[in-house]
């Protein structure tokens, strides 16, 4: 039996809705196992002889791998529909997983993260042109929180398990296991949300496709985009490891709760200020980014773990802020046939900017240390959220 007609068979389904609940909690599974190994980073520098530089590329390969993915197969959903790639998103999941249970040399925790990238690659686009198709009206706001409360939970989660679990290296892996595979059963009773068409092959051709009435709006809105995603890639890679040396405190669940407070933000931040229009949000956000990163600056200068908290907590509103509404003033600009491929063109710039400045962080953190790596950092973020504020200023009011 093909896939295609064992989706199609007259077993017993949710209703439509539930795709719009599946779409947005499997969404989250895949940043989570995107950013459970983050807290593990320090440990796998302590028992595999790692330098910052082999952490950053490790981290890395998962972007790129993603970024390839969203470049050949991110609008394949389009054409045959969203299950069957949901489907093998699941599955490489799966694998990246047990890759990462058994790893034990950094060629293997690349050729985990290289499989996780694909995984993310396919889905994210996939399960949010899902939940945009069951649910219009609050598709935005679904697909703006489901990122952050899944790096959130992954990081926590991961940070928890190593810190007061047996098997630190392998207990979280174990349970995103479980979880992607719930997924999987869970799947073959979802209704499918769009319909196949002609041209699947045709789309595999590496693209970045941006429907013409969006792609204003997209160059108006890449400055702070690539500014909020570039700390993050920073935050998950680097973060743990400057928190330790920093402040002295080796404690994994200390770097952790630091990123994780990162995400926890910016999902609080995207329900609170949801009332608001897009173009205000944006102002709002692009502040707290610069705010939040002036703060989060002084407290690794002054090895002051409450500002880097604090400063943390003020970077998570604008980055929260700002990636939902960038979501509500590009997504209504592309039509039902043209969602994936917004979405992935997207993601592709999100994840250039979240992979490439972090590489070049962890090339030159032996060069001025971590700690000088992030005041570079910090003020080339600085500098993209100021050119932000006068770009957005030309959008038009967004509800």
């Amino acid at each position: 039996m093909s896939m295609d007609s064992a989706f199609s068979s007259s077993r017993p389904r949710f209703g439509r809705g539930a795709v719009t609940v599946y779409g947005f909690f499997t969404s989250m599974t895949f940043p989570a196992s995107s950013s459970a190994p983050t807290p593990l980073y320090h440990l796998y520098q302590e028992v595999l002889h790692l330098r910052p530089f082999d952490v950053t590329i490790i981290f890395a390969c998962y972007a790129f791998s993603l970024l390839a993915a969203l470049l050949t197969v991110g609008s394949l959903s389009d054409y045959v529909g969203r299950k069957p790639v949901i489907l093998a998103a699941l599955l490489l999941n799966a694998g990246a997983m047990l890759l990462f249970a058994f790893a034990d040399s950094l060629g293997l925790l690349i050729a985990a993260r290289l499989v996780q990238g694909l995984a993310a690659g396919i889905a994210i686009p996939t399960l949010g042109a899902a939940i945009m198709d069951s649910d219009p009206s609050r598709g935005s706001l679904f697909n703006s929180i489901a990122p952050f409360i899944g790096l959130f939970a992954g990081s926590l989660l991961a940070g928890l398990l190593v810190t007061f679990a047996p098997a630190p290296l392998h207990l979280v892996y174990a349970v995103l296991l479980v979880v992607t595979l719930v997924e999987i059963v869970l799947l073959t009773r979802m209704p499918e949300t769009t319909q196949s068409k002609p041209g699947a092959l045709a789309s595999l051709r590496p693209a970045v496709r941006i429907p013409a009435k969006a792609l204003a709006a997209v160059l108006m809105t890449t400055p702070v985009n690539v500014a909020g995603w570039a700390l993050a890639g920073f935050y998950l890679s680097l973060m743990p490891s400057l928190v330790s040396v920093a402040t002295g405190i080796r404690s994994p669940l200390i770097g952790a709760s630091v990123v994780s407070m990162l995400m926890l933000v910016a999902s609080l931040s995207v329900m609170t200020l949801r009332g608001l229009a897009a173009s205000r949000i944006m102002v709002i956000g692009t502040l707290s980014l610069m705010i939040g990163v002036v703060v989060s600056l002084t407290g690794i200068h002054l090895q002051n773990v409450v500002l880097l908290f604090a400063g943390t907590a003020v970077v998570g509103i604008g980055f929260g802020a700002n990636f939902s509404a960038i979501l509500r003033i590009v997504l209504p600009l592309a039509d039902a046939d043209d969602r994936a491929a917004l979405l992935s063109a997207f993601f592709v710039e999100s994840y250039l900017a979240f992979s490439l400045p972090a590489i070049v962080a962890g090339l030159t953190a032996p060069y001025l240390g971590l700690a000088g790596t992030s005041y570079a950092y910090g003020g080339g973020v600085l500098l993209l959220a100021a050119i932000s504020l006068v770009a957005t200023r030309r959008l038009p009011v967004h509800r």
